[in-house]
């Protein structure tokens, strides 16, 4: 659960908007680093529908909500994290229709107040077009889990982004409680892409990819997709052991 801590203070500052496995990399001390910023952005700023891995993307991207929030990336550490429980994705949509039938299959179809929040009327008429699908129980879904995690995931993978928590809010989870430590879950500082728009000249690129050069450090990393399997057999061991000891009353 250390992956989800350090997963979730990337969050703080930045739309990372393609949260994924293979975008995740840790190292033998379960230092947890982001990679591929992309497609980052920050918030507030509008945005299109094709800018994440189908399968981790928030119904809101595909929805056409013109000016989501960072909680799009809270919906990518639950779809993660429901990954890990289970050792299987858990909405491998194939198109966007899928991807979100699937979602809805799991979190029920989506309420007048979630709809009026999105802009394309074409996608409103279509869910409003659907039968009437009622949300499963977590509990059922993720059974053997622990009752916070699942908590946890049901809050993460709220379909409604105004609902969903925050980064800050997550890591204060009595799931998450043990882990948290807020000496040491530093705020990210504001990725400062201006540069992105200025007009340099050769010498002045090739002094700052010098520089660049010169601050590389050599990573000890290996993508988590590659260890993913190792580290959801350990997240079930837990939970399996979790069923056999009592659960003590001052929990």
């Amino acid at each position: 659960m250390k992956l989800k801590l350090e997963l979730s203070t990337g969050t703080y500052t930045t739309d990372k908007e393609d949260l994924k496995p293979s975008n995740i990399a840790v190292n033998e001390d379960c230092e947890l680093k982001i990679l591929d910023f992309g497609l980052a952005r920050h918030a507030e700023v509008e945005m299109t529908g094709y800018v994440a891995t189908r399968w981790y993307r928030a119904p809101e991207i595909m929805l056409n909500w013109m000016h989501y929030n960072q909680t799009v990336d809270i919906w990518s550490v639950g779809c993660i994290m429901a990954e890990l429980l289970t050792s299987k994705t858990l909405f491998p949509g194939t198109d966007h229709i899928d991807q979100l039938t699937r979602i809805m299959f799991l979190c029920g179809k989506p309420d007048e107040e979630f709809l009026e929040k999105i802009n394309s009327e074409e996608a409103r008429n279509y869910i409003r077009s659907l039968p009437a699908i009622t949300k499963k129980n977590f509990k059922d879904v993720f059974s053997g889990a622990h009752p916070d995690a699942i908590d946890l995931l049901e809050r993460m993978l709220e379909l409604d982004a105004d609902k969903r928590p925050t980064a800050t809010e997550a890591l204060a989870h009595p799931y998450l409680a043990q882990y948290a430590d807020p000496s040491d879950e530093p705020i990210a500082e504001p990725y400062d892409e201006s540069f992105e728009d200025k007009e340099l000249s050769v010498e002045e690129w090739r002094r700052l990819a010098h520089k660049e050069v010169n601050m590389f450090e050599e990573p000890k990393i290996r993508l988590i997709h590659a260890g993913i399997s190792e580290i959801a057999q350990d997240m079930q061991s837990r939970m399996i052991l979790e069923q056999h000891v009592p659960v003590s009353k001052n929990r």
